[in-house]
């Protein structure tokens, strides 16, 4: 009887040895839920000043708490790129994690740090789509990939925007964006028509830098926690 008890307390121990030995379970890794390239006008039609606001206003909107938390909640993955004509598109701040509201704080300190100067000369939507949607396959996988296109111009040179669109949302890809109306006040209708497109797709409008960091809050949130089923009814359009 002695023999059996001890034989199975030295199992027991032994037991115990391999489960302390045993290497601990990592925690997965958090999947990044969205993709989003934010691109920048940065053609000749936009002055240093307003370029400097669309600049400032995106470093404000990704300091709003809710904006911050939003982006944190789904697995954000975010560039920041600027263009002007064809083939110009330059990325500013790469693709960056933000899986913690202070996180978003961080990439809102990395624009407030980005050299100015940036001088550009047409206005390229289309090719600006097409170049954005190629930053997705370095860096920007994930189920959900947006671009976000502000501008205060249409279109005049380089491939149709409308084309352009039709071809990235053929991959999947959303492009939203953002007019700023201080030189064409019907430039919202152009990119309901010309320029946004996929599942959920919408435009926000802006007139100056208070209404612009309030549009880009709105369109952040939006992005991050609507389904396409409950994205605005206004402004939309899927090719």
């Amino acid at each position: 009887m002695l023999r059996a008890v001890i034989a199975v307390m030295v199992l027991l121990l032994a037991l115990c040895g391999e489960a302390l030995a045993a290497p601990a379970e990592k925690s997965p890794e958090k999947k990044a839920g969205v993709a989003l390239v934010l691109a920048l006008d940065g053609s000749a039609s936009i002055t240093t000043g307003d370029l400097e606001f669309q600049l400032q206003g995106h470093a404000a909107a990704f300091r709003d708490p809710a904006v911050a938390e939003a982006l944190a909640s789904a697995g954000t993955r975010v560039t920041l790129a600027a263009y002007s004509g064809p083939n110009s598109l330059r990325v500013l701040i790469p693709w960056t994690v933000l899986d913690k509201p202070e996180d978003a704080g961080r990439f809102a300190d990395r624009i407030d740090a980005l050299p100015r100067g940036f001088q550009g000369d047409s206005t390229a939507l289309g090719s600006a789509i097409i170049e954005a949607a190629k930053l997705f396959d370095h860096g920007g996988k994930a189920p959900r990939q947006v671009i976000d296109l502000v501008s205060n111009g249409f279109s005049n040179s380089g491939i149709d925007p409308a084309d352009a669109r039709d071809r990235v949302t053929k991959r999947g890809i959303i492009v939203n964006g953002l007019a700023i109306l201080d030189e064409f006040p019907w430039l919202e209708e152009y990119f309901d028509e010309s320029v946004i497109g996929g599942p959920g797709s919408f435009v926000k409008s802006a007139m100056d830098k208070d209404s612009f960091v309030a549009a880009l809050r709105q369109k952040l949130i939006l992005e991050m926690v609507a389904l396409p089923d409950h994205m605005p009814n206004q402004s939309a359009a899927t090719p």
